[in-house]
């Protein structure tokens, strides 16, 4: 999976995960912040979109691999999960 699609893939998520009707997808751009930003996001949110991000995209996520820059903004999540990919 290349970079854009990755992104495309965490922002379909986001959306889901959210409940953000296509707002994702629409509007955000990798310098979007998330954590902090956008009050859809709390820390019941982050576990829910850890979910399924292990389960979508077959990817495994340690606690210790995560923190507050993970989910700065959409391009750290994006990054965070192409490196897991990788």
């Amino acid at each position: 999976m290349d970079n854009a699609q990755v992104l495309s893939h965490v922002l379909r998520l986001l959306d889901d995960v959210l409940s953000l009707n296509g707002r994702a997808q629409i509007s955000f751009t990798r310098d979007t912040a998330l954590l902090g930003a956008l009050p859809e996001l709390d820390s019941m949110a982050v576990v829910s979109l850890i979910t399924a991000m292990e389960e979508q995209l077959g990817i495994a996520v340690d606690d210790d691999d995560i923190d507050g820059d993970t989910f700065a903004t959409v391009g750290s999540l994006a990054d965070f999960v192409a490196a897991r990919l990788g």
